[in-house]
């Protein structure tokens, strides 16, 4: 018997000013994951990155300006569908420079809360969502935390593990061939419609998966987040062309820093 369609969590109740908060602690998490993925899985050199410290850990962050732009409007994409509770996954895809997708690094938020109330309304925008120096997990700490609702201390706790185990999967994993790029794709739920005028690579249950040809080679767990109305899941995938390749050809990238 085919299991119905997942459905966003309605969640406890929380003020629409929390609700804010943890869709702007969930963006920023994601911003400072896709720089740490770029820079342990060595898609830019090294020496383009910056070192800052968000959730009191040091993280990795481009100073490029264009690749700047391009996550933060990603990210800004990937929350708007998050609002309207159309996302299922996110996807990091990095692909060869043959186009065959190496690795995928998967956020499961099929169960992430979706606030309906944010559906007629803009989510005003924060201009240090991409910062990795705290500052935006230190003001959603701080905003209406006498209404007891949501743990801050326990999500951010949650997100610096998640970070941490993700810098390290991305440094012993083996490495990349010269040459790899690396895409943002959202997982739409079956009733959710492509976003319009976004970079973004989009997949419904009628559509086909981008970087199908992953083939499940190899998959490694990464957390699972749950605190409070917040609950997702990470994982990297590893595709055959990646695994095939001779061992000799892929050291652990952590050799090469």
């Amino acid at each position: 018997m085919p299991q119905p369609p997942s459905q966003p969590s309605q969640g406890p109740s929380i003020s629409l000013t929390q609700a804010s908060h943890l869709l702007t602690s969930f963006t920023h998490f994601l911003t400072v994951c896709i720089h740490n993925i770029l820079y342990y899985r060595n898609i830019y050199p090294a020496q383009t990155f910056l070192t800052s410290r968000a959730y009191n850990i040091p993280v990795h962050q481009s100073r490029h300006p264009k690749v700047c732009s391009w996550i933060r409007d990603a990210v800004d994409a990937v929350k708007a569908q998050l609002v309207l509770g159309a996302v299922e996954r996110i996807a990091i895809v990095i692909y060869n420079d043959q186009d065959r997708v190496m690795e995928r690094w998967m956020f499961d938020v099929a169960n992430f809360p979706a606030w309906t109330s944010f559906k007629e309304g803009k989510l005003p925008r924060r201009e240090d969502d991409e910062e990795g120096d705290g500052r935006a997990e230190g003001a959603a700490a701080g905003a209406g935390g006498g209404e007891g609702k949501v743990n801050w201390l326990n999500v951010h706790e949650e997100l610096r593990a998640s970070i941490r185990r993700l810098a390290h999967a991305g440094e012993k994993m083996a490495s990349l061939p010269e040459g790899c790029t690396f895409t943002i794709a959202v997982e739409l739920r079956e009733e959710g419609e492509a976003p319009i005028g976004s970079n973004l690579q989009t997949k419904s249950k009628d559509r086909p998966t981008p970087g199908e040809d992953i083939g499940g080679a190899k998959t490694t767990p990464l957390r699972a987040v749950e605190a409070g109305p917040l609950f997702f899941e990470c994982w990297v995938e590893e595709g055959k062309t990646k695994v095939q390749q001779p061992s000799s050809a892929i050291p652990p990238a952590s050799e090469e820093q």
